[in-house]
């Protein structure tokens, strides 16, 4: 559905009625103009005022003081109504219309999509990932981070302490989540029936993990759906673990045992993304996102790159620190396919055949990526690979001198004395965990059966990874005997990911060019006019900006459609919550929540967001009320009235006050 904003002051007529009357002829003859000519009328009467996106940031004076609007009509077909406002002399009125086209059923989809953001929708609709990454962006919470005391002084930083000030952030206001609660459950026939039309469903099932993929046989000890909790429901329930915005995440402390902000780790790679962006003013062009079946991380390509994980982040050093936290961190690369790679200037996918990413920034990333995931060997290097694969340790003692002569230990036994101590072995500390061991656990004499090795061994002079491996074999011929153990160190030392193809149909694709340079105001500006009011959604010059409004929900320029869609057909949280009420019940406790939305201005909360953080604006409330009611196949519709919203629901009638600037639509 087409979406347009048209808002013009007119005076107060003697007769209200009047004035609705006018109104509708308007519209009707608008409707009936061909779009170049109605458009052009438009943007003749008011070229500012089409697609207005934020009173904020955009201000009108027939907008100016409306908080709540004291005359608002009817909801009609397509969205339409009065808005009452504040001037100088006659009273004003602000007449706001939304011209609709229908959408096709898959940019429905799409866009509905936009709205609730599943891990699934994600898979599907690879363009949505990057647009959260712009809703983040242009959100104001995320802008507020700069008043925070903790970023005095960034500008004056490196590059590389900057991320590490943003990390900080992250880990002190925000936890990895990740249930089957939050945001309910769906099952896979539903899935397949909604998507049938987009993916062949078997290529589906080897490349999502809600569909039959079961990993990597390194990456889980257990099975994928005892691991998620899935194994007390039926094999056919799927979780729906939407990503949140990052209102959502900040409004996790609503919840209860939850003293911090949270989200999944799609939601914490999009919000790394922006708020590197935003913080830290690392340019889009060096922030990638790539998404696995099982996770989903981030590569930067500052420094010799930085690789976000979750709540942290792994530099090149740390990727190789053989720990259990880098080890975590690299499970992904190790051992799953990148399903899908986002960036300022398109995507690619592994399961299509045409990409927009611009190749030439997909083979840079490459390219470094590979860097990043090989590294020289030296002696550290070798003894942080066997804290990584302790099976390995077996084969070998631990050779160094004490007091004149020498002292062997077995390897594993050396590695025991790191707990507990600040010093490792390996690196420039390693000579005092050796002073910190046991007379009893040390010999004076080689043990027999394991390989010596020892920090001032020519072997371990700083050399290319292939050189080494080779020079290994030299020193110790009866490895050739383990191959498993090459097989791992390889892996180690030249991490190969397993990347979508290059040999895709490169499609050209507009490029989101920002700056960190750039205001808000400037940032949404410059989105909104990547829009394109004239063809809208038929048609976005920027698809990834046009659903950046859609991820942050815009109401005010934005097609009711899809939302209604989305909340009326993937909100089940907030239906079970209430299914052992009657809706007077029901209508009693949502107005016993805290009448605020976690979204600030016309930007619309879903019912499980309302549910979940249990508050919400009246108009929220009133749509999760229609969600409930819908659910149980009562006859549904509403009114609205100046502030208020009538709700009638079988033969009942309930009211909520709105402090919206919007009109709802007539909901179907």
């Amino acid at each position: 559905m087409v979406d347009f904003v048209f808002s013009k002051s007119i005076k107060k007529s003697n007769d209200g009625n009047a004035v609705q009357i006018l109104a509708g002829i308007f519209v009707i003859t608008l409707i009936r103009m061909p779009e170049p000519a109605r458009m052009a009328f438009l943007l003749t009467l008011y070229p500012a005022s089409i697609h207005t996106l934020d009173p904020t940031l955009n201000p009108s004076p027939t907008r100016e003081g409306l908080s709540p609007p004291s005359l608002v009509g009817e909801g009609g077909q397509g969205g339409w109504g009065l808005k009452k406002g504040r001037g100088q002399g006659d009273e004003q009125y602000s007449y706001n219309t939304a011209l609709s086209l229908h959408m096709n059923n898959k940019t429905l989809e799409k866009y509905s999509s936009a709205f609730t953001l599943s891990d699934m929708e994600i898979f599907i609709f690879p363009d949505l990932l990057y647009a959260l990454v712009l809703a983040d962006i242009m959100s104001p919470v995320l802008w507020k981070w700069r008043d925070d005391p903790w970023f005095a002084g960034i500008k004056k930083m490196g590059p590389l302490k900057k991320i590490h000030r943003v990390k900080q952030y992250v880990m002190d206001h925000y936890n990895f989540n990740l249930d089957l609660e939050t945001w309910g459950l769906t099952d896979k026939q539903t899935e397949i029936n909604r998507f049938s039309d987009f993916v062949d469903i078997d290529m589906l099932s080897r490349s999502n993990a809600l569909f039959g993929y079961e990993g990597d046989k390194y990456y889980f000890d257990m099975d994928i759906r005892r691991h998620f909790g899935l194994d007390k429901f039926d094999s056919d329930i799927i979780p729906y673990w939407k990503t949140e915005t990052v209102e959502a995440m900040d409004a996790f402390r609503f919840k209860p045992n939850h003293e911090a902000g949270a989200g999944e780790c799609v939601s914490l790679a999009c919000l790394y993304a922006a708020a590197l962006f935003v913080l830290a003013e690392v340019p889009l062009e060096k922030i990638f996102l790539l998404g696995t079946p099982l996770h989903s991380q981030n590569f930067v390509m500052v420094d010799e790159g930085v690789l976000t994980n979750n709540r942290r982040i792994v530099t090149k050093s740390m990727w190789f620190n053989g720990t259990e936290l880098s080890a975590l961190a690299r499970r992904a690369l190790e051992h799953e396919q990148v399903t899908y790679v986002a960036h300022n200037t398109g995507w690619i996918h592994s399961m299509y055949p045409e990409a927009t990413i611009d190749p030439a920034a997909y083979n840079a990333f490459r390219d470094k990526l590979s860097k990043f995931l090989e590294t020289p060997v030296d002696f550290e290097i070798f003894m942080n690979f066997l804290r990584d694969y302790s099976r390995h340790q077996k084969l070998f003692q631990l050779c160094f001198q004490c007091q004149g002569s020498h002292r062997y230990i077995q390897l594993e036994k050396a590695f025991g004395y790191e707990h507990g101590s600040k010093n490792r072995l390996g690196d420039i500390t390693g000579r005092k965990l050796y002073c910190e061991m046991d007379e009893e656990d040390l010999y004076l004499q080689p043990i027999d059966h394991r390989f010596r090795i020892y920090h001032e061994d020519e072997l371990f002079k700083l050399k290319p990874y292939a050189a080494f491996i080779d020079a290994l074999k030299q020193s110790f011929p009866g490895l050739g005997n383990h191959a498993e153990f090459f097989a791992d160190l390889k892996k180690f030392i030249h991490t190969v990911p397993s990347l979508p193809s290059a040999n895709k149909g490169f499609i050209s694709s507009h490029a989101i060019a920002i700056s960190p340079d750039q205001t808000r105001e400037e940032i949404i500006s410059y989105l909104s006019s990547l829009r394109n009011p004239t063809s809208h959604v038929s048609n976005p010059t920027s698809l990834l900006a046009d659903l950046a409004f859609y991820a942050g929900r815009y109401m005010d320029s934005c097609d009711w459609e899809p939302f209604f869609k989305a909340a009326f057909g993937r909100n089940p949280v907030s239906v079970q919550y209430f299914q052992e009420m009657d809706l007077a019940a029901a209508h009693a406790q949502l107005q016993s929540w805290p009448d605020e939305s976690i979204y600030d201005h016309d930007r619309l909360a879903l019912p499980d967001e309302v549910v979940n953080f249990m508050r919400g604006d009246g108009m929220e409330k009133a749509i999760t009320l229609v969600n409930i009611a819908k659910a149980r196949h009562l006859e549904v519709s509403y009114r609205q009235n100046h502030e208020k919203i009538l709700v009638h629901a079988g033969r009942e009638k309930f009211e909520f006050v709105t402090r919206k600037n919007l009109v709802i639509p007539t909901m179907e």
